[in-house]
């Protein structure tokens, strides 16, 4: 690796850690450095995913104030999360690479469509609700089955799946956009968490630790930046930012 390479890798690092605080795709930016520096995509993949968890740590750290009272449906969330994980990170390493290249672009566009259409569902929700203070049995459970299968693809490939996350609970909860965005730098964490230790301990070997070195300590202080900066965001304008995100997300998956 050149000292050249090694900069714009540590570049991407500081762009992903800022943009997985605030949006959650921040993989798109270090993936396809890695890849245009000729490394396999699966080894990209484990890289990527084991240096982006210094700045998840830092960027959920930054969001910490959001996370307040958010507990009782975290506690649920959380397992949901990790074994989610866990069965994504597995099937990384068993089924052909070709296959996220299908499934990415839709759950994508999906993911878009529920964070534009989030106030008419958080309206609608709150009509139909009696004002209750917890989540109703079924809206949990659907809650939880959700969280699981953004865990799932999380620990498959990583990218985007703050945007599904924030989909996901946009559509389900009465809760402002930047609290949901606490909870989704805390769920992201954990699943990057359990896919880095599935990559480190089944496949050692297929892990770049000077490209994984160099996104940790970019993405660490990236985190810092978005998490400072992001919270000063309008739910309008933070919205917004994540269509345009995602938008760019899917033009490059699809290229």
């Amino acid at each position: 690796m050149s000292g050249l390479d090694a900069f714009f890798i540590l570049l991407a690092g500081i762009g992903a850690g800022a943009i997985n605080a605030v949006v959650g795709s921040g993989t798109l930016i270090t993936f396809p450095t890695l890849v245009a520096f000729g490394m396999p995509p699966v080894t990209a993949t484990m890289s990527n995913a084991v240096g982006l968890v210094a700045g998840g740590v830092s960027g959920t750290w930054g969001y910490r104030r959001e996370l307040s009272g958010q507990w009782d449906r975290l506690k649920w969330q959380i397992p949901a999360s990790l074994a989610g994980a866990l069965l994504g990170s597995w099937l990384l390493m068993h089924l052909p690479e070709k296959l996220f290249e299908t499934i990415v672009p839709v759950l994508l566009v999906l993911a878009l469509a529920l964070v534009l259409l989030q106030p008419r569902i958080q309206a609608w929700a709150k009509k139909r609700s009696t004002e209750e203070t917890t989540l109703s049995t079924k809206r949990l459970m659907l809650l939880t089955a959700g969280t699981f299968a953004v865990g799932i693809y999380g620990g498959y490939f990583t990218a985007a799946q703050g945007i599904l996350l924030i989909g996901v609970m946009g559509a389900i909860l009465p809760e402002t956009l930047q609290r949901m965005n606490g909870a989704k730098n805390l769920l992201s964490l954990l699943v990057n968490i359990v896919a880095a230790g599935m990559y480190i301990t089944l496949a050692f070997d297929q892990i770049n630790w000077a490209a994984a070195g160099l996104i940790a300590v970019g993405s660490l202080g990236g985190g810092v930046l978005g998490a400072r900066y992001g919270r000063r965001l309008s739910p309008t304008a933070l919205r917004y930012t994540i269509v345009v995100v995602g938008l760019i997300g899917l033009w490059r998956l699809l290229a």
